[in-house]
């Protein structure tokens, strides 16, 4: 009679393949039970993750240093949105290039523009387009709290028995987020009043100069895709000149070379004029970094503004500060 002998080193092998088979079962059963997300903007995605914690995979369309204003859907995107559970988009027309996609797709799967659901006496009007607002909400964090709650009320209305999780995420996320605007507003504070000029790239810090006392100048309008133009420069370095101003800030989403025209215009006046910093205006650091968190984010942002402007503050800013147990 024939006898047919599996080797041990066979057996061990089979049972480690039926082991994996098993756990790469179970892990697709907890991956079918997550709440598949898709956000346009880091900032919105960083919230959702933040919420929604183990129960949610969250993807960002919009990586560092990409400017939502002029961003088109690439195949990839439609994919991954048509595939998720849910779609998070800003809205008040930061996506101005995609505002018909997200429309269409609506009829299909579940889309919210979350700051859309702002109160709009808490917005500010745009320039450009009537009936439209300045989308850069996020750069308060106060108003910021809201778009929170909204991405929360998404993610409980898409996964109704996980609420009471997405609520307890989010509430320790909104005190972390009041504690910010303490920070922001105490720093700022301490910048002398007349120094208190934010002169940027492109009119992205409107709710950061009515959170916070600061005139903000910026030479692009509200959208990147607007252009400044030579008497727009021109009349900008008489400013600069005229109220000494001594500092002005590059964005990391938005070409430097508008600012070193400034610069260099008034230099040639005679008034010196620094790059006070880099901000990050329409979008956040690097993935897996502090910066590339929206606390992060908008701590970088306060901090170096205030140091920058001839306020004497700790240049680790609210991290030290935290690391530091205060």
């Amino acid at each position: 009679m024939k006898r047919n002998f599996a080797s041990p080193m066979l057996t061990r092998r089979a049972t480690l393949l039926g082991g994996m088979a098993l756990i790469s079962s179970a892990s697709l059963v907890r991956a079918a039970d997550t709440l598949a997300i898709v956000a346009t903007t880091g900032m919105i995605a960083d919230a959702a993750r933040r919420i929604g914690g183990d129960l949610v995979t969250v993807r960002a369309l919009m990586g560092p240093g990409v400017d939502p204003h002029g961003y088109r859907q690439t195949r990839s995107d439609i994919v991954a949105m048509t595939r998720a559970d849910l779609v998070l988009w800003h809205g008040l027309y930061l996506e101005a290039q995609m505002e018909g996609f997200f429309e269409e797709l609506a009829g299909k799967s579940t889309v919210v523009a979350v700051a859309e659901a702002l109160p709009k006496d808490s917005l500010l009007s745009h320039p450009s387009y009537d009936g439209r607002f300045d989308p850069h909400v996020w750069m308060d964090p106060t108003t910021w709290q809201g778009v929170v709650s909204e991405i929360t009320a998404a993610l409980s209305a898409a996964r109704p028995e996980h609420a009471d999780a997405f609520a307890q995420n989010a509430s320790t996320y909104q005190s972390e987020l009041t504690a910010l605007a303490a920070y922001a507003d105490d720093a700022l504070t301490k910048v002398p009043e007349d120094q208190r000029v934010l002169v940027t790239a492109h009119d992205a810090f409107g709710y950061f100069g009515r959170a916070f006392g600061f005139e903000v100048i910026g030479i692009q309008g509200i959208s990147t895709a607007s252009e400044a133009g030579l008497n727009r420069i021109s009349e900008l370095v008489d400013d600069l000149v005229a109220r000494k101003i001594g500092a002005v800030f590059v964005e990391t989403s938005v070409s430097d070379r508008n600012m070193r025209a400034l610069i260099e215009g008034a230099g040639a006046q005679g008034h010196e004029v620094r790059i006070g910093g880099s901000l990050f205006s329409d979008a956040m650091g690097s993935d897996g970094t502090y910066e590339g968190t929206y606390i992060g984010m908008i701590d970088h942002n306060v901090t170096t503004i205030a140091t920058a402007l001839g306020a004497d503050i700790p240049a680790s800013g609210m991290q030290g500060k935290l690391a530091q147990g205060s």
